[in-house]
């Protein structure tokens, strides 16, 4: 491709919005432009490499049998009503109604969809399994679209549903899959980890994420420093080995707090450690006021609360509720003496506590030689707080240590959460009604290319590994107007696109520098330099990973060329 025949808007000022350097170096080589908040144009750069991304995707889910479909953007409210979500989504989802008055959404997702494609036409356990993929534009009303392409309200997106018989043949394509993100992502030359992650709003129960591991990421992987362990911080396990110490139980005394409304208040007046308070936290649980507890150095993780109590919804209870229910305010709530019929759950580091403090229901007073079971009641101990650095592993065999990451894919083992309400079922080999299993597995193209992007860049520019590279090699005359280098130049651009190589000839008229500077900004992974010693047969080439040059002679080019991209 000739580069003046193109469209590659370069820019040199950094865009004052762009905070993270993907966006900014895909902004200024010119591979995408912002045409509002949150949704982006690809322009002709930007659509290759989104092209090479959805090939490798392609042909790996066809290696496990998947079949490409392309289903509507646009989707009927009446779909989403039957699986519960035309409420329970949120604000995220785009809804809208059309002349005649009728709701529909902006495709956010596909299960509905999907099931009530299948539903008519899968009617035997015969016609199971059956994987089914597309790569399409979703759309979601982000309250705060930002860095680029990685949280925007239009983006493209690579969702896969599997239909099951039994929950086995589920298993096993769920294991097919994650072999097959394994390997997309690998090929990707993205450095990532799959962790255990909570379903969120698609539902379901077993889960995994494949996280670009990144310092702008959104999202904090708690992974091993020994052994293979990962899981997203919300949903990572904390072993069950609290040391209790042997010290008599004291008797339990109140004492004037005043003031002191937050564990490090009251660590700092009664001079005592964080890890012997009680933190006390009221939850409104499905509607119910739930006292739940933690050790005071920890935090509670509000994803396990849910989970381990099967809940549909968690959040803190308003203030004005606790006030009416225990006579204080927040800071001052704790676990004794408590309202009949108020449930009390806690962490397992709670039944460690010895003599500890907390909070006594009175305004500007605690209780110190608090001890659990003595002095209050716990309904029940759960795994409740969010893992911290330094923690020994699930597994017993490391140590817990933390690392930003970026969601590039996510796999979910669905079950009846969809073919159920949605009547997607199918007659089993007994002549039986069954509803279908079910799995769901999401890649996020556009977003790959940024996480790649953010990963190969240097000061000067984007540095494309050699399979997702809009082009292969830049081509750079320094001056067209010279005959020598012209020729050459013609001459190569013919050559190497007979020999397959995807080539941008930069046949523009314009300074050196400027083509130099765009070149690096554009990342390609070889550019070849046609300059003084272009009548001697001589280019110049600069490897754009390592930042080296050498020269070659134009007898050579193909063959250390082919060497070069032998891997790609």
């Amino acid at each position: 491709m000739k580069q003046s025949l193109t469209f590659i808007p370069t820019m040199r000022e950094i865009p004052s919005d762009a905070e993270i350097r993907s966006h900014q170096l895909l902004l200024r080589a010119g591979f995408i432009r912002q045409t509002t908040s949150g949704v982006y144009s690809y322009l002709p750069l930007g659509k290759m490499v989104l092209k090479k991304i959805e090939a490798i995707i392609r042909e790996e889910m066809d290696a496990i049998n998947g079949v490409e479909v392309l289903m509507p953007a646009l989707q009927q409210a009446e779909l989403w009503q039957e699986s519960g979500r035309w409420q329970s989504y949120g604000p995220e989802l785009f809804r809208m109604k059309d002349r005649h008055n009728r709701d529909f959404a902006l495709g956010a997702t596909h299960e509905e969809v999907i099931v009530s494609l299948v539903r008519d036409e899968l009617k035997s356990y015969k016609q199971l399994p059956l994987t089914m993929y597309q790569i399409q534009t979703k759309f979601r009303d982000e309250q705060r679209p930002r860095f680029g392409l990685l949280r925007g309200r239009e983006f493209i997106m690579k969702d896969a549903y599997s239909f099951h018989a039994t929950e086995e043949s589920l298993n096993e394509t769920y294991e097919h899959m994650y072999q097959a993100y394994t390997n997309i992502f690998t090929r990707l030359g993205l450095n990532f980890r799959s962790v255990i992650a909570d379903a969120g709003a698609i539902g379901g129960s077993g889960t995994h994420e494949f996280m670009a591991l990144s310092d702008i990421g959104e999202d904090t992987i708690a992974y091993s420093d020994e052994t293979s362990f990962a899981a997203n911080i919300e949903m990572a396990e904390v072993r069950n080995e609290y040391v209790k110490s042997d010290d008599p139980l004291k008797e339990m005394e109140k004492v004037a707090t005043p003031d002191q409304r937050t564990i490090e208040d009251v660590v700092s007046f009664l001079g005592v450690e964080a890890e012997r308070c009680i933190k006390t936290l009221v939850f409104n649980i499905d509607g119910e006021l739930v006292m739940v507890l933690a050790r005071g150095d920890h935090e509670i993780n509000d994803i396990k609360l849910k989970n381990a109590l099967d809940a549909d919804t968690v959040e803190f209870a308003y203030e004005g509720d606790v006030y009416e229910l225990l006579s204080c305010e927040v800071g001052s709530v704790g676990p004794v003496k408590l309202p009949i019929g108020v449930r009390v759950i806690a962490d397992h580091a709670v039944a460690s506590i010895v003599n500890g403090v907390a909070g006594a229901n009175e305004d500007g007073y605690h209780f110190i030689n608090t001890n659990p079971e003595r002095d209050f009641g716990v309904d029940d101990y759960m795994d409740l707080r969010i893992i911290q650095e330094g923690d020994l592993t699930p597994d017993g065999e490391g140590t817990v240590k933390f690392a930003k990451g970026i969601e590039v894919g996510h796999i979910f083992k669905l079950g009846t959460t969809y073919s159920e309400p949605m009547s997607g079922k199918f007659l089993d080999n007994n002549g039986r009604s069954q509803p279908y299993q079910m799995g769901c597995y999401g890649i996020g193209v556009s977003r790959i290319m940024a996480a790649v992007a953010e990963e190969f860049n240097d000061e000067n520019g984007l540095k494309w590994p050699k399979k997702l590279a809009p082009f292969d090699i830049h081509l750079v005359p320094i001056n067209m107007n010279n005959e020598d280098q012209k020729e050459l130049a013609d001459n190569l651009y013919k050559l190497l696109k007979s020999y397959k190589f995807d080539v941008l000839y930069d046949d523009r008229t314009e300074r050196a520098g400027v083509k130099f500077t765009d070149s690096d900004l554009i990342g390609l992974p070889m550019r070849i330099t046609i300059g003084k010693k272009a009548a001697e047969g001589i280019v110049e080439v600069k490897f754009r990973e390592s930042g080296e040059t050498t020269e070659w002679h134009v007898e050579e080019i193909t063959e250390k060329l082919q060497e070069f991209f032998v891997e790609k």
